[in-house]
């Protein structure tokens, strides 16, 4: 794609490259964290396993709360990525931006005191996955 064509293709779409670059932002940080919400999924059975010998309501329990964490992730980077493809510019999905930014930093505070000091790998990048998403997710909002 050329030059020239491309910018018939920016204006056709009306699309900056300010609001290109907010909307890759925007999507990243979504997709980053969907993403994980997704692997989230697929080790519970084995992150419940690992608790060895407990009772079965304990199991449950945890099988809930590993279940839950995923959802809610994938919850997150889906919600952002739908207003920023509906209208990334609207108040409506700055105040989903913003609140979502809220959660994932307490995600990333919470897991940085827990599961940052164990020594399974998974659990250390939750931190940095949940900021670098809200980092992503607020400058694609703000700029």
């Amino acid at each position: 794609m050329t030059v020239v064509n491309f910018s018939i293709y920016l204006r056709y779409f009306n699309l900056g490259r300010q609001d290109m670059l907010n909307q890759i932002l925007l999507y990243s940080g979504s997709a980053f964290i969907l993403f994980w919400g997704v692997a989230h999924l697929f080790p519970t059975r084995s992150v419940v396993s690992g608790f060895g010998e407990i009772s079965v309501d304990n199991k449950r329990i945890i099988t809930m709360e590993w279940i839950i964490e995923g959802i809610a992730l994938i919850f997150i980077g889906s919600i952002n990525a739908l207003v920023t493809a509906i209208d990334h510019t609207s108040s409506i999905s700055f105040v989903i931006y913003l609140s979502s930014v809220v959660v994932l930093v307490v995600l990333g505070f919470v897991s940085f005191l827990t599961g940052f000091k164990i020594s399974f790998l998974p659990f250390k990048l939750c931190p940095v996955i949940f900021i670098m998403s809200a980092v992503l997710i607020i400058l694609g909002g703000l700029l």
